[in-house]
Order: structure tokens, then sequence, then C-alpha cells
């Protein structure tokens, strides 16, 4: 089941179309990955999927029913790349306000926030203020705000922006846990590698236009080459074959590239009659980012 359905949405802004006739739908308990360039239209769809925004034309279904933002809302967790915490407020009392805003108790609220403050190693941070605060710190007190609520829909933009390497790999594991929970996962980056790492489906997004989406595994097998990786404990000489074009090599291995009407087990057969002593052999999938540019023409 689709917890979201984006149907044929719109949003321009004068000659600009920010979004242009966008539609996907994102399954329930899914990482979803939003991919694209800065300005593909990836923050303008966020804002519509939150209510910020109206789409000029389209619809949008959260839960198989048209989106109504004020009985929605609450069930939904957006941290957006432009940091909203407040610099001159204590943290503790700003989590508290956020999570209440949300509709928990205040009870409620505090067993939460103590919760993710002790997960966090951020007991001492209680009564400092934002403004004290290094940018990866500041990121770690939006997740948690983000997710007191418990959201059915959770929405991160760019989470990993100022992070160091542990704290980043301490969110990931929050967010695989959110999913293994029931959590859905609306993950928007131009970081093509984050995405391969963490989530299940993705739309790739450029110039306001969707220009493929699907599970990982369906995109990467749209675009593979039919190239093989052969790893062997020596190298043999190079010699003539029917099966496969040797497009790459090192000291210990063959980049091949099957030929039409070919399967791997003749590239195997091929090199186990030259005695070759094979050790690996793996199918050499394109990564996101190389689809991108494939397909949009654009590195980012």
């Amino acid at each position: 089941m689709a917890i979201l359905e984006l149907q044929n949405l719109k949003k321009y802004y004068a000659t600009h179309k920010a979004v242009d006739d966008i539609s996907f739908s994102i399954p329930e308990g899914s990482i979803f990955g939003l991919l694209g360039p800065n300005g593909a239209g990836k923050t303008t769809l966020l804002r519509m999927i939150t209510g910020i925004f109206y789409p000029d034309s389209g619809e949008i279904l959260f839960e198989g029913k048209k989106f109504n933002p004020v009985d929605d809302i609450a069930k939904i967790g957006y941290m957006p790349e432009e940091r909203g915490l407040y610099k001159k407020m204590k943290i503790g009392e700003q989590a508290l306000y956020l999570a209440m805003l949300k509709g928990m108790s205040k009870r409620d609220a505090m067993k939460k926030i103590k919760e993710w403050f002790v997960k966090f190693e951020m007991e001492s941070w209680w009564n400092k203020k934002v403004n004290d605060l290094s940018k990866g710190m500041g990121q770690k007190l939006q997740f948690v705000t983000t997710v007191l609520h418990d959201p059915k829909l959770l929405i991160l933009d760019e989470p990993f922006s100022g992070l160091d390497p542990v704290n980043s790999n301490l969110i990931k594991d929050e967010i695989f846990k959110l999913a293994q929970k029931g959590t859905t996962i609306i993950f928007s980056t131009h970081r093509m590698e984050q995405v391969e790492e963490i989530c299940n489906n993705i739309v790739l997004v450029n110039n306001g236009k969707k220009i493929l989406d699907g599970s990982v595994k369906q995109v990467k097998d749209e675009f593979k080459e039919h190239i093989f990786k052969v790893g062997f404990d020596k190298l043999p000489g190079s010699f003539s074959s029917t099966a496969f074009d040797i497009v790459a090599s090192n000291e210990n291995s063959y980049s091949v590239k099957i030929k039409d009407g070919n399967k791997p087990a003749n590239v195997l057969q091929e090199f186990l009659n030259q005695k070759a002593s094979i050790i690996s052999f793996n199918e050499v999938l394109p990564s996101l980012n190389e689809i991108f540019i494939k397909v949009a023409g654009t590195k980012n």
C-alpha cells in the first residue's frame, strides 16, 4: 500500500517550472530517496507534501485520501535543509515546545525527550541555546525534534549535512530502526552514494521533471551494461574471445563485457579453458551517480 501518492503535481513561479507534472507513489514502510541536483525541484515537492505550498494543479493523496494539512500534518515529521530552530531558546524547552505543538502531552513529551537525549548523549545540553551549538550538534537536535512524536511519514532533507562520520552513522542507524518499526521515510539529497546505502526505492528529478523511479535494484538493472569483473590468483595472458571483450584490467583482474548471445557461464568456461585460476566473479552495476549523468547529462 502507498502511504503517499503524487498525481500530476505542478508548481510554477512566473516562467520557472519548479515542479512540472510529476507523479509517483511511496510504499508504506519504505525508505524512499528523492534525488536530484540542487535546484531540481526537490524542496518544492517536499513543501507541497507538507502543506507549506499548494500545487498549482494535481493532487496529493495521504493514506489513500486527499491530503488535508489540518488533519494529516500531525502524522508527518519534516526536517528541512534550512534549519528551523529558535536560536536563543534553551534546547530542552525548545524540544518540549515543538513536541507539544505536534499534539503530545507534556508528560509524554518529557519522557520521549529524555529517552532521545540519553540515546544521543545530549543530557548536558538541556539549558544550552542553539547559538551555542556547532552545526553538527544542531543537526542532532533537529533530528530529535523531528521524530519525537513518532510520525508515520518522516521527511529528511539533507539530514547528514554538517555531521562528522560518527554522528552520521548514529543518525543512519536510527533511520533504519524507525523504518523497521514501520515509519515511512523520504530521504531527499543530491548525494547519490548515500541513497545507494540507505534507500529501497527512488525517484530522480531534474529541472522540475521526473526522470525515472523504481527500486534501487530495478533502476540499476535497467542501466547495467553486462560488464563483469573477474578476479584471478594469477592474471592469465590476453586472448581472443567469442564470448566477451576485455574493457579494463589491473594486476589481478579483468573487467569484461559480454557479447550479445552469450551468458556469464560462457565467460567462465573460456577462462577455465585457459586454465585460469578464478577467485571471484561479480557483475559490475552502475552507480546512481553514473545513471544520473547518463540520463540527465549533468554532473553533481
